[in-house]
């Protein structure tokens, strides 16, 4: 279940958004695979330790993070990703990390290609429902800052092969016995 916290914060703000039931899932991945949503419209949600300060990156899932990159657009002399346990320390949470920085009290950073979708589907504290809002709304909201710290993630969509292709293939290695 979506915490209390974050649907009063949102209706609150006056955020249009909907709660998305789905199966249990961990990632950011196999949230796509079971809202069969494409990565590009699937936020990720990462805390940074930036010199002595923590910060909420978000990003399309179809990306991963460039440390390198965050670190510029952050000014920061050291950036890294704190194990979990730090992260359930400083934030005090108990399910899932939120994109929503303002509610854990920390500055939060978008990567510009967030953009390209009008809305996206972030996590909401919860590993079986997720929310989707308009990305304008969620950046407002958040007075998140805007930056360019993403590099290609790995995830090709799969390819499609025509059926008749592998029948033939199957036939032709059952010919050869």
């Amino acid at each position: 279940m979506i915490d209390k916290k974050i649907l009063e914060y949102l209706k609150k703000n006056k955020v249009t958004f909907e709660v998305l039931d789905h199966k249990k899932v961990f990632t950011a991945y196999d949230l796509a695979q079971t809202l069969r949503e494409d990565m590009k419209k699937i936020a990720k949600t990462l805390l940074v330790k930036a010199d002595q300060a923590y910060v909420l990156v978000i990003l399309p899932a179809h990306y991963r993070l460039d440390l390198a990159k965050l670190k510029k657009s952050l000014k920061a002399k050291k950036v890294e990703i704190p194990k979990e346990k730090v992260m359930i320390k400083v934030l005090k949470i108990k399910g899932s990390l939120t994109p929503f920085g303002a509610m854990h009290k920390v500055e939060t950073w978008a990567d510009k290609s967030l953009l390209k979708t009008q809305k996206v589907i972030m996590n909401a504290g919860s590993f079986t429902q997720s929310l989707r809002l308009k990305v304008k709304d969620f950046l407002k909201l958040e007075e998140a800052k805007l930056g360019n710290f993403v590099a290609p993630g790995g995830f090709n969509k799969a390819k499609k092969v025509k059926a008749k292709k592998v029948a033939k293939k199957i036939n032709k290695k059952k010919n050869k016995k």
